[in-house]
């Protein structure tokens, strides 16, 4: 790495297009096979060197910083800037926006004094972060921003970006409509700031970075730059999403996500103290059952598969593609495929849910700690 090199973690949002997930957890902790989906983020800086970082936090900050704490876990600094205010004696979220956000930071105590990444924290990403700020730097950019293409149909879901043939930017479009996308190169949420390029944020106003921050690069005509690199980037941008992230983490496509517990038989991972009828159910890899789980004879699970800690599964239950969060109990006979299955509600793989009394989600009444 040619310079050090400063990290901020955008994790103010709500989350609401992926609720209920986050219902009672922000969005950054939303949990990848057992751990916060920022977690990985955090690990994958600290490989890079990296070890200031800022977290920008609003809606239930509290279970970020109490989680995170100050980094020591992970060889980091981790600080945070709340986004809030005080309203009848409680904190009320209000964030102000992911370039209000990174303004606020710098104004309150000038974190941004060179080279910073900033990333999106609801993604999972093996970025080859030494060679992007290598080319950030040779190209004198003031910001870089990493894309990657993505089918013309989905671009409504991203930050469009249009190049030159030297990758300056020359258009930034925030969710188009594909007839009106002038390129399907999509914005990753990964960013390499320069200094100069926060002063050009109004302190004290709520301002985007996408809507706002870029348009403003490119009509100034800024060294603004895009990078188009290989590497898995898999945004949990919708509830539909988390599945299809979990499905391929199961799978084995991250290849520095390692399969959590001991793998019992080939593509079936299994964490401590369980209760399984291994003689009488039919498990087909890959499948990974966390702690204290139960699963009664007759049942059968279908990978990939992700079954939490203290979840029941009883007689004769069918289990496939899903994935359990903690303590849900599967009634007998059941049929779950391509959920997202709580406690208390279920989500197919489409995103939408259904809660516990609805014929779709014939969940057992109840949380299985209770169970008998």
């Amino acid at each position: 790495m040619t310079q050090p090199l400063k990290g901020m973690i955008l994790a103010a949002g709500q989350g609401t297009r992926v609720r209920p997930l986050t219902k009672d957890i922000p969005k950054p902790m939303i949990p990848i096979l057992g751990k916060p989906v920022m977690e990985y983020l955090i690990e994958h800086l600290a490989r890079h060197g990296v070890q200031e970082i800022m977290i920008n936090v609003a809606h239930l900050n509290r279970k970020i910083e109490q989680y995170f704490g100050n980094g020591q876990r992970w060889g980091v600094q981790i600080g945070y800037s709340y986004e809030g205010n005080y309203n009848h004696g409680e904190l009320t979220a209000k964030p102000k926006g992911s370039a209000g956000g990174m303004r606020h930071i710098q104004d309150f105590g000038g974190f941004f004094d060179q080279t910073t990444i900033v990333m999106c924290g609801d993604a999972l990403i093996d970025l080859d972060i030494s060679a992007a700020l290598l080319e950030h730097q040779q190209k004198k950019a003031m910001v870089s921003v990493v894309t990657m293409e993505v089918p013309a149909s989905e671009v409504s879901n991203y930050g469009i970006v249009e190049t030159d043939a030297s990758g300056r930017v020359i258009s930034f479009q925030e969710k188009p409509t594909p007839a009106e996308a002038r390129s399907n190169q999509a914005s990753t949420g990964i960013y390499f700031f320069e200094p100069e390029a926060i002063n050009l944020i109004p302190a004290k106003q709520n301002f985007d970075i996408g809507s706002q921050l870029f348009p403003l690069l490119v009509e100034n005509k800024l060294p603004f730059y895009a990078q188009t690199r290989q590497y898995n980037w898999i945004d949990i941008g919708r509830i539909s999403d988390y599945w299809e992230v979990l499905q391929r983490v199961l799978r084995g496509e991250i290849s520095y996500m390692k399969m959590p517990g001991k793998e019992v038989k080939p593509g079936v991972w299994v964490g401590l103290n369980t209760r399984i009828d291994w003689d009488n159910v039919n498990i087909t890899g890959p499948v990974y059952i966390d702690s204290g789980v139960q699963i009664d004879a007759g049942a059968e699970i279908v990978g990939p598969c992700w079954i939490s800690h203290g979840s029941h599964i009883y007689k004769n239950a069918k289990v496939i593609r899903s994935v359990l969060f903690e303590y849900t109990r599967i009634s007998a006979d059941m049929t779950f495929s391509e959920m997202i299955v709580s406690s208390s509600y279920c989500v197919d793989r489409a995103g939408e849910t259904y809660y516990i009394g609805d014929d779709r989600c014939p969940l057992r009444w109840g949380d299985a700690r209770l169970s008998d």
